[in-house]
């Protein structure tokens, strides 16, 4: 396979992370688009892999950030017509938006390590992998989910974790892509949103380092299976 990844991102250290690498290895060519800097619209071909990733801001949040409006209309249309599409957190909520589910806050703040429950389609998914494994969560929306779309995974907070559309659409609200070895540069960025829910440093970054390098394997070999499905 041979191809253009056009990674729309909303904050310079939520890159591809980890996940680069898989993704080269697929055969693609990666274009990053900042939003909110680069127009989304003209930037994804019907052909392309688009991966929508994380970010501090809320999808309703239209009225503070005018650009997400043009950004969940390029992915609707993307996803309408066939193309595949990734997203990772923010990512997962614009793709729900864009196939017309709600978005808003949830009912806490998500952030650490701990596993997801996978559902009985995510244990026959690409996800099975990540069975009882901790993943990386860092989050305070929810999005709900559409028919055809189908929930991939679970938690006590977070009722849709992960969800699929088919074989061409996968949507994640936790991280796999975090580089462990980068694990500072979210400590910094997000320092206000940590001091607000006093998340203990020291635990996240011990966690990391328990959890990290393996997930980022799991994380690689999801997006490998992902991508060689389906077409």
């Amino acid at each position: 396979m041979s191809g253009i990844c056009v990674a729309f991102r909303h904050l310079a250290f939520e890159d591809l992370g980890t996940l680069a690498p898989a993704i080269e290895a697929a055969g693609y060519a990666i274009r990053i688009v900042d939003v909110g800097v680069d127009p989304a619209a003209g930037q994804v071909g019907p052909d392309d892999l688009l991966v929508v990733l994380g970010g501090p801001i809320g999808v309703y949040e239209t009225d503070r950030y005018p650009y997400l409006a043009e950004e969940i209309a390029v992915i609707a249309d993307h996803i309408a017509g066939g193309g595949r599409a990734l997203g990772i957190c923010l990512g997962l909520q614009l793709i729900a938006a864009a196939t017309g589910a709600t978005v808003a806050p949830g009912a806490a703040k998500e952030i650490g390590w701990a596993p997801v429950d996978l559902t009985e389609a995510g244990e026959a998914s690409v996800l099975a992998p990540l069975a009882g494994l901790p993943v990386l969560h860092w989050h305070g929306d929810e999005a709900a989910i559409v028919p055809p779309a189908t929930c991939l995974a679970t938690t006590e907070i977070c009722a849709n974790q992960a969800f699929a559309i088919g074989s061409r659409v996968l949507a994640l609200q936790f991280h796999v892509e975090a580089d462990p070895a980068r694990i500072e540069q979210w400590l910094i960025g997000h320092t206000a949103e940590l001091s607000a829910a006093q998340v203990d440093l020291d635990a996240l970054r011990a966690d990391t380092r328990r959890f990290g390098a393996d997930i980022a394997a799991v994380g690689q070999d999801i997006v490998r299976r992902w991508l060689a499905f389906g077409g």
